[in-house]
């Protein structure tokens, strides 16, 4: 046995008690910064690993998620954590989680690639609100005339979800759910500022607290939008 092997179960509850009191997902470079030692990146994903199996039968759970592993509460008790902070969950209108959806699984998309899959015109308010939020980004620029801003989806949109990666998406009649189930009751406050209700979410095609969401809030009168079903 190498005497100056590491100790793995003294890296396990140091690994423990860094994820634990983490506000963000930690990446292996971020925790291989708590050991003096070099550990290997398969060293830490098998510590990991079992650290991941020694939580498997608590109320939280060990993720691997976009940005890095962290802990968070198992969908099946997020309800009673949500009466320590009884909110009305936001709802997202359906033109933001159509133009999200959108993003999602077309992406990159541009403003107008939007718009001519909606059938109507996009409020510049939800793409900034939308950014904002953390959930897209400008990613480049499609090379015709004017040069329109390319969009997509950030590692902060997966993380919310705690997916790795966009392969993990939902089926598409799935997402407006998994949003409003993971990120609204993770961040009871955030969504809420972010996409206010009242007269500025008309504006900003944003939600409505507690009620229901806006369903025209960018339709031309006359012209239905189209459901988010339709994209594929």
């Amino acid at each position: 046995m190498d005497d100056n092997a590491p100790d793995l179960n003294y890296v396990k509850m140091v690994l423990e008690a860094a994820l634990l009191t983490s506000q963000e997902p930690l990446t292996l470079a971020d925790l291989k910064k708590l050991f003096d030692d070099d550990l290997g990146n398969e060293t830490l994903r098998k510590v990991l690993d079992e650290l991941r199996g020694d939580w498997s039968g608590r109320g939280i759970e060990l993720v691997n998620v976009a940005s890095g592993w962290r802990f968070c509460t198992k969908p099946e008790y997020q309800k009673f954590i949500e009466r320590l902070n009884p909110l009305k969950p936001p709802r997202y209108s359906r033109a933001v989680l159509e133009t999200l959806a959108i993003i999602a699984y077309r992406q990159p998309v541009t403003r107008g690639d939007i718009e001519e899959i909606r059938g109507v015109t996009v409020s510049a308010n939800i793409l900034k609100s939308l950014e904002a939020r953390g959930w897209i980004d400008v990613v480049g620029h499609r090379e015709v005339p004017g040069r329109p801003e390319l969009f997509a989806t950030t590692k902060s949109f997966l993380d919310d979800l705690n997916l790795r990666s966009l392969e993990e998406l939902p089926p598409l009649e799935d997402l407006g759910a998994l949003v409003e189930s993971k990120v609204v009751a993770g961040e009871p406050g955030a969504a809420a500022n972010e996409f206010r209700s009242g007269p500025e979410a008309d504006e900003a095609g944003g939600i409505s607290e507690g009620g229901q969401p806006d369903e025209a809030d960018d339709v031309p009168a006359g012209k239905p939008g189209l459901e988010p079903a339709r994209v594929h």
